[in-house]
């Protein structure tokens, strides 16, 4: 099992080292948790299952570990404030879904946020998800 404890812990440290840098305090965060797993069939489940809980996944991605076999990797993504209640939150959302399936659960990222910015890198609207992409996936 995963400890909360260490995650918040590191939750905090991230977050502030971005606003020390200078990073947006009031923007939103495209927050990336980061999953693997050795059997994709499992690591599917972990993504069907974030996903029925709200979250937007990722496409796996199969890499190699320092051993040299196969293992498959996606995201849980969300965008949010960036507030370590939010994300601790989140982890206690996900975690048991990643652990039901015996999944590696590896933190979360984020991008910096420049507040001087026009625009970030998702366009003018500063939105991750364009809410025709969110419908078009769901038909599919």
């Amino acid at each position: 099992m995963t400890d909360l404890t260490e995650l918040q812990a590191e939750t905090r440290e991230i977050i502030t080292d971005l606003l020390n840098d200078g990073s947006d305090p009031a923007a939103l965060y495209i927050i990336e948790h980061h999953v693997a797993h050795y059997d994709f069939e499992a690591l599917e489940k972990i993504a069907v299952d974030a996903f029925k809980a709200g979250y937007e996944v990722s496409e796996a991605e199969e890499f190699e570990d320092e051993h040299g076999k196969a293992i498959f990797c996606f995201d849980i993504i969300s965008e949010v404030e960036l507030k370590a209640e939010i994300i601790d939150a989140q982890q206690k959302e996900i975690l048991p879904l990643i652990e039901k399936h015996k999944g590696l659960y590896d933190g979360w990222g984020t991008y910096f946020e420049d507040p001087n910015a026009d625009e970030d890198e998702y366009g003018n609207d500063g939105e991750f998800f364009d809410d025709d992409e969110v419908e078009e996936a769901r038909l599919h």
